[in-house]
C-alpha cells in the first residue's frame, strides 16, 4: 500500500495526473485511506484541468473572432475615407458613394459593439427585463413586417401561421422578445436557399404557447448543433462572410429566452433546413391593450 502511495506521489511530482481509477475500499488502514483520498483528489483535479483547458480554448477563439469582426468594418471605413483624402473627395459622385459605404461600415461596427454589450450584460445577469402582458401573435407579425424587404432581396418568402384565435397573450419584455424573434427571422432569411421559404407557426398547447420558425435552407450538421448558440461560432466561415451578420444573433436569442425562463430547441438536417422552437406560459388577455404594443407598431414601421 505504501508503494502504491509513493507511485501516486511520484506521478504528482511529474505532473502526470492520469492516475488510474480504483475502487474505494472500506478499510481502517490509515495508509490505505490516505491513498484513496489522493486518488480522489487527483481525479477531481484532472476534471478541473480539462475544464480550464476547454475554457482557455474558447477564450482564444473568442478573442480571435472579436478581433476579426471589429477589424472588418474598421478597415472598410478606413479605406473609403483614405481614398477620399487622397483626392477622390473632389468628385461629388465618388464622394457621396464612398461616404455612404463608410457610414454603412461604421453602422455595422456600432451594431456589433451594441450586440456585444447587450450579450455581456445578459450573461452577467446585469441586464434586467420588464415583464408585462403582450400579444405574442402581434409581436411576431411586427417582426415579420420588419424583414419583408430583406426577404425580397434574398428571394425568400415569409409566412406566419397563427392558430391561436386571438389568444396569444404572455408576460414578457416586449422589446427583448421582439429582438429575439427578429434575430430568428433574420437567421432564416440569411441561411435560406434561393427562392426559399421561412415559416413561423404559433399554437396554443394547453396553458402554453408554442412557437416554431423553420426554413428550407442549408441546415446544420449534427456535430455543430450544440455550439450554434456560442458567440461568433461559425459552421463555415466563408459562407457566413457571404451572408453577413455579427455572429451574435443566436447567442442573444438564447440569452433573452433564458431571461424569460424559456429553453429553445433546434432540429436541423443539412440541405433540408432548420427548425427553432420554444414554449412559453400563456396568461389571460388584459382588459386594456398595453402601451408597449403600440411602441412595437412604431418600431416595425
Amino acid at each position: 500500500e505504501i508503494n502504491r502511495l509513493y507511485e501516486v506521489v511520484e506521478k504528482l511530482k511529474k505532473k502526470e495526473l492520469k492516475v488510474t481509477k480504483r475502487k474505494t475500499l472500506i478499510s481502517l488502514n490509515p495508509i490505505s485511506r490516505l491513498n484513496n483520498e489522493i486518488h480522489s483528489l487527483v481525479s477531481k483535479k484532472q476534471k478541473e484541468i480539462k475544464q480550464l483547458k476547454k475554457l482557455e480554448l474558447y477564450r482564444r477563439e473568442f478573442l480571435a473572432d472579436v478581433s476579426h469582426e471589429l477589424k472588418t468594418p474598421i478597415f472598410a471605413a478606413q479605406g473609403y475615407i483614405h481614398t477620399l483624402l487622397d483626392g477622390a473627395v473632389d468628385d461629388l459622385e465618388v464622394r457621396d458613394k464612398f461616404l455612404r459605404k463608410a457610414a454603412k461600415s461604421l453602422d455595422s461596427l456600432n451594431k456589433l459593439v451594441q450586440d456585444l454589450l447587450t450579450l455581456s450584460k445578459m450573461e452577467a445577469g446585469v441586464l434586467k427585463i420588464t415583464l408585462e402582458p403582450i400579444d405574442f401573435a402581434e409581436l411576431v407579425r411586427n417582426a415579420f413586417e420588419k424583414y419583408e424587404q430583406m426577404a425580397i432581396q434574398h428571394t425568400v418568402t415569409l409566412d406566419f401561421i397563427d392558430e391561436t384565435n386571438g389568444n396569444a397573450w404572455i408576460n414578457a419584455d416586449a422589446y427583448r422578445m421582439l429582438l429575439a424573434i427578429s434575430n430568428l427571422i433574420e437567421n432564416g432569411i440569411k441561411y435560406g436557399k434561393e427562392n426559399g421559404h421561412v415559416e413561423a407557426l404559433l399554437q396554443r398547447r394547453g396553458g402554453m404557447l408554442f412557437f416554431e420558425i423553420k426554413d428550407d435552407g442549408i441546415g446544420i450538421p449534427s456535430e455543430h448543433i450544440d455550439r450554434i448558440f456560442e458567440r461568433f461560432y461559425r459552421i463555415d466561415r466563408s459562407r457566413t462572410k457571404e451572408r453577413g451578420g455579427s455572429g451574435l444573433g443566436l447567442s442573444i436569442v438564447k440569452q433573452i429566452l433564458k431571461l424569460h425562463q424559456v429553453d429553445i430547441q433546434v432540429k436541423s438536417k443539412p440541405k433540408k433546413g432548420t427548425i427553432f422552437s420554444f414554449e412559453i406560459q400563456t396568461i389571460a388577455p388584459p382588459a386594456e391593450k398595453p402601451n408597449s404594443l403600440n411602441a412595437l407598431n412604431n418600431t416595425a414601421s
